[in-house]
């Protein structure tokens, strides 16, 4: 009987590199698995594709095949290549997991007794404009797990290595089913994957090795925090299981706004209202800064919406050295009540010949 292509069956090109293939295999195994799939046909289907990738993902095997199609494993029998024995420990682990479906695959990479960096953790801090700007020291106040220090971690007193797996923290059991001969490696249930026992349990933590505890930690801010950013806080979160790594604290800050200055990333900006008189006149205006009050010389003939920059009165960059800038955006305020003399001197200013200049001579072409 003629036997389906291997690369067909994966749904991969000829040029797939392994990434590809393995990639292609683990949908199909998703797909067909006879633990998941309802489809009448989802066994065949699994027995072809662990086949072709047995064949496919073997760089000698896949040279055979590629130079001599199914005809390079015809000895094997009226089944094609046997595939028996052929390790998918490695592929079900990662798709499934450990003891996730029947055939209960694991793989070393998911032994439970190696080190593990423990539990991040995350936090929101609010902050006021100054506070953000300036930086500050904060106390925070968190519950986390930390080692005991009854059986300082371990678990227990009386430490022996585990007579069920060694001290490798699996087992590994051979299973055969319909498809082939599988080697299945599972955690060992007599120690929990440590490797080892004990022959007192300890009565702080009862055999878990952590804490609970609740304490203060002070955290210096820089200055420069913005809104939304995140300050980490390296080996302050959850112990670290097996001799890893303590998790981190990340704090991420609300900044509340300020009364007068709006603020974009490390620049500042003040809306400056200046009278019809100053703008047209000219004037000289005391400005607020984050660092004291500056003078600023407004030219005349000032318009709405002209801006003035103010170098390196911003905010200090909380990545970088170096400040950013303040801008001040002049806003020209009309009156809206004038007294019988104020409305005289305007009614003579507009008496005064203002047409002759470029803006309005633009829009008298299209009238």
């Amino acid at each position: 009987m003629n036997k389906k292509d291997y690369y067909e069956i994966l749904g991969v090109d000829k040029s797939a590199s392994q990434d590809e293939i393995k990639s292609a295999f683990r949908k199909l195994a998703k797909k067909y698995h006879p633990d998941v799939s309802k489809e009448p046909d989802a066994a065949e289907k699994f027995k072809e594709a662990q086949e072709a990738y047995a064949v496919l993902s073997d760089d000698q095997k896949r040279r055979q095949y590629d130079q001599y199609g199914h005809s390079a494993f015809d000895n094997n029998g009226a089944g094609g290549f046997d595939f028996s024995g052929f390790d998918f420990s490695d592929i079900f682990g990662d798709i499934f997991g450990n003891g996730g479906f029947g055939f209960n695959f694991g793989g070393s990479r998911g032994s439970s007794n190696r080190p593990r960096k423990g539990q991040d953790i995350l936090m929101k801090m609010d902050l006021t404009f100054d506070e953000a700007i300036n930086g500050v020291k904060k106390t925070i106040n968190v519950t986390i797990m930390e080692k005991c220090d009854k059986c300082s971690g371990h678990g227990g007193h009386g430490e022996k290595t585990c007579s069920s797996c060694h001290g490798s923290g699996q087992v590994t059991s051979e299973q055969r089913t319909m498809f082939g001969t599988f080697m299945s490696r599972t955690t060992c249930g007599a120690c929990n994957g440590k490797g080892v026992t004990y022959s007192e349990t300890c009565a702080k933590c009862s055999g878990v090795g952590k804490v609970k505890k609740n304490k203060d930690i002070e955290v210096k801010i820089p200055a420069g925090i913005d809104n939304g950013n995140q300050l980490r806080v390296s080996g302050k979160g959850e112990v670290g299981s097996n001799g890893g790594p303590n998790g981190d604290i990340y704090i991420e800050f609300r900044v509340k706004d300020h009364p007068l200055f709006v603020r974009s990333d490390s620049d500042i900006y003040l809306d400056l209202p200046i009278t019809i008189t100053e703008a047209v006149l000219g004037c000289k205006k005391d400005i607020p800064t984050l660092s004291g009050k500056v003078k600023l010389t407004i030219p005349a003939g000032s318009m709405t919406g002209e801006k003035h920059r103010l170098k390196g009165k911003g905010i200090q960059n909380v990545d970088s050295y170096g400040k950013g800038d303040m801008y001040v955006i002049i806003n020209v305020i009309t009156p809206s009540k004038l007294t019988k003399e104020q409305k005289k001197l305007f009614e003579q200013l507009d008496k005064t010949d203002l047409e002759d200049s470029e803006e309005f001579a633009k829009i008298r072409k299209y009238l």
